[in-house]
């Protein structure tokens, strides 16, 4: 398999952002959701401390996903795709690109506004992200509203992104879901070329 991407194909590297993300995506998804229903407790405190250490990891990756995009084209749509479904499937994907970066920072602000350390998996300090001011509650409130609207629109997205992919696989049969599942070799020319 090749690390870098073809015009026909997505390479390993890519791939691999890809899925280790989305990994790590629903998994925070999950976990927030089910840590926010928790009674105060030590359970909640360490089902958070996860979250927050996720949600880092899901930043430092979306950056350095976002790095190898800039370096690396991407494989060409099909050809026979219309204008509003291109325009669809671009925008989508800078809109996952922008939460997968600011709902984490949206996250290390609220951490940072409680004015509470944090150790990256108990290994790496990590330092707040807004300096300590007598607005803290205040945009850590904002914050937090933020937070909950963009876990609104990143489960939008990721449900529109993974209905796109089975639209494209099993109504149009093109090879556009199976160039990105791991191990595939979806060699064969994009329909329409």
């Amino acid at each position: 398999m090749r690390l870098r991407n073809t015009s026909t194909n997505w390479g390993a590297i890519a791939k691999t952002f890809h899925w280790l993300i989305a990994l790590f995506i629903i998994t925070n998804l999950v976990l927030g959701y089910w840590a926010e229903g928790l009674p105060v407790s030590p359970t909640k405190v360490e089902a958070f401390y996860w979250h927050k250490s996720i949600g880092l990891t899901v930043l430092w990756l979306a950056v350095l996903r976002l790095l190898w995009r800039f370096t690396n084209p991407s494989p060409r749509l099909p050809s026979d795709m219309a204008g509003w479904e291109r325009a669809l499937a671009h925008s989508s994907h800078v809109l996952l690109y922008v939460l997968m970066i600011a709902m984490p920072l949206s996250g290390w602000v609220i951490h940072s506004a409680a004015n509470f350390p944090l150790d990256l998996y108990g290994v790496f300090p990590v330092p707040d992200i807004i300096p300590a001011s007598a607005d803290e509650s205040a945009i850590g409130d904002l914050a937090k509203i933020a937070h909950y609207w963009m876990f609104i629109a990143i489960c939008a997205l990721l449900a529109l992104h993974v209905l796109g992919a089975l639209k494209h696989h099993i109504v149009n049969r093109d090879a556009v879901l199976r160039r990105m599942l791991p191990f595939s070799r979806a060699s064969d020319p994009i329909r329409g070329e």
